[in-house]
């Protein structure tokens, strides 16, 4: 069992920064894969970034690939997500997500655990 608490949104003007975090525990962290999903009102939640176990590798939507970047550290049991150059579309809350069966990072079955989320506004 991990449990996932994310931190770090709040209001941003667009073309803005900010930086999420993700403290997990519970279990060795560095067995997971990583990864951050969104949901925008009314819609699904989606893919955002994903961060292998050793942090050697990562992935993006196409949506924010060149604007975020996905890092973790494996000592401090923590996984972040850098976004900048904010639009006002990436307004969602921000979920973190764990999992260790493999399988493809943007299908929701392919991670087991989830935080609260954490939620990102974006103002023009």
């Amino acid at each position: 069992q991990v449990q996932l608490v994310e931190s770090g949104g709040g209001l941003v003007q667009a073309g803005g920064s900010l930086r999420l975090s993700c403290s997990a525990s519970g279990h060795t962290f560095s067995v997971y894969y990583m990864g951050w999903f969104r949901q925008a009102p009314g819609k699904e939640r989606d893919f955002v970034a994903a961060i292998s176990r050793s942090g050697g590798s990562t992935s993006y939507s196409d949506s924010v690939k060149g604007r975020f970047t996905i890092s973790r550290d494996n000592d401090k049991n923590t996984v972040a997500l850098q976004m900048d150059s904010l639009k006002l579309e990436d307004t969602a809350v921000y979920y973190c997500a764990a999992g260790s069966r493999g399988g493809v990072y943007y299908a929701q079955e392919t991670w087991e655990y989830w935080g609260q989320g954490t939620q990102v506004t974006v103002s023009s």
